[in-house]
């Protein structure tokens, strides 16, 4: 079951709620039955660098280091 977000327009308090197709959840505020549904909007996270010329650098998903460290920079085998 989908999350929405709904708003009472009685008390004007907004929720999110699980609900099954189109049923319209009851305030969990004033009791109100009348709520809508709102339009959500996706939340999209970008790594970005922290000072500008910088570059954004990953951790290898690979092998490739020594046993300990997986590829990655853990100064104890050079890489």
């Amino acid at each position: 079951m989908p999350i929405f977000e709904f708003n009472c327009p009685k008390c004007q308090h907004k929720f999110e709620d699980l609900v099954f197709g189109a049923a319209l959840p009851p305030c969990p505020k004033c009791g109100n039955a009348k709520t809508e549904k709102m339009l959500s909007r996706p939340t999209i996270h970008f790594a970005a660098p922290s000072r500008v010329g910088q570059t954004v650098t990953y951790p290898s998903s690979g092998g490739g280091g020594c046993g300990s460290c997986a590829g990655g920079n853990c100064g104890s085998c050079g890489h």
